[in-house]
């Protein structure tokens, strides 16, 4: 499989196996069939995994301790993530510690290789504030606990979910240490779906994107398919209001397009983000080794063309949520 270079980290697998299908949130599977998705994907040469205690209560970070026992194959690297919300700054550190142990404990593992910040990073947040921290905060105390869990050898490196507020995250790229990766937001409608608060102002994920790149901070593409959007057939039930439904209405020409081709909507807009420059890995949502078998197709394949990505762009850009 090709590799790319993920900032610090070094090279790694153009595809990242995230832990979302693996922990059921797109969707139904079980222990068994995320197991051998997990082994299939190792074995077709994607070497980073990237999970959290937030998907299935832990769930996906108990496949990985199911499929490998604690000891990983030579070169595969794991990725999970602390949720954090917006606490005291001197309860920051024991909150880390105590997520990466629970999190260890799952995978039966004694290290990860990457701790990322679960929770957007927003420009303020009140004091005991879930599911954002403020940026004051984060450079009091995030990154401090951050760093001393790299210098005690608990995690190889750190980093971000750079979604939400393009400034306040911009800032974080700029101040030193800066985070070894981020998880940034890579599709074809730019779309940041049901990540972006009702409230939100807007992710400019473009903007977000050229920042990591100009920091140096290697990028985790997400929401290739926009939580299933850019697919054939949403395979949960949704509200026609949800933003992957609008997103899924709004990529119609995609489907059209996708079978005028011959292959998967899902396929191509893999091979989208794929190509999109400044992205390094992508990280699939899939649930099963079918959903994965589809999407290691689509890398195989290689990046689409200068006129294709212009021919999407075209298509699919033009249409406006309803």
């Amino acid at each position: 499989m090709e590799k790319r270079t993920l900032g610090s980290l070094g090279p790694v697998s153009v595809l990242t196996l995230g832990g979302g299908g693996l922990g059921q949130v797109w969707g139904t599977t079980d222990r068994d069939e995320a197991v051998a998705t997990v082994r299939e994907a190792v074995d077709a040469g994607i070497d980073l995994l990237d999970v959290a205690p937030g998907y299935g209560d832990g769930e996906a970070e108990r496949v990985v301790g199911a499929a490998y026992g604690g000891s990983l194959p030579a070169g595969v690297r794991v990725v999970t993530k602390c949720g954090l919300g917006n606490p005291a700054a001197g309860d920051v550190a024991a909150l880390v510690e105590k997520s990466l142990d629970d999190s260890l404990e799952r995978m039966r593992l004694s290290t990860v290789d990457v701790l990322l910040l679960h929770n957007p990073i927003v420009a303020q947040a009140a004091p005991g504030t879930t599911g954002v921290t403020s940026a004051d905060l984060f450079d009091e105390a995030v990154r401090p606990a951050f760093e001393d869990l790299v210098r005690r050898g608990r995690i190889g490196a750190w980093g971000i979910t750079a979604v939400e507020e393009p400034d306040a995250i911009i800032r974080v790229f700029g101040e030193q240490p800066p985070p070894a990766v981020a998880q940034c937001v890579t599709n074809l409608l730019d779309s940041p779906g049901d990540l972006l608060r009702p409230d939100g102002e807007g992710s400019r994920p473009l903007d977000i994107l050229s920042a990591a790149g100009r920091y140096g901070v290697g990028v985790m593409g997400i929401r290739a398919v926009a939580a299933g959007a850019f697919t054939d057939a949403v395979d949960r039930d949704l509200p026609p209001e949800h933003p992957t439904m609008v997103d899924f209405e709004r990529a119609a020409p995609l489907r059209d397009l996708a079978g005028e081709l011959g292959e998967s909507a899902a396929s191509l807009a893999h091979r989208y983000t794929l190509s999109m420059p400044g992205v390094d890995t992508v990280v699939l949502g899939v649930k099963n080794r079918v959903e994965l078998r589809e999407c290691l197709a689509a890398a195989a394949a290689g990046a689409l063309s200068a006129d294709l990505m212009a021919t999407i762009d075209a298509r699919v850009g033009a249409q406006t949520p309803k």
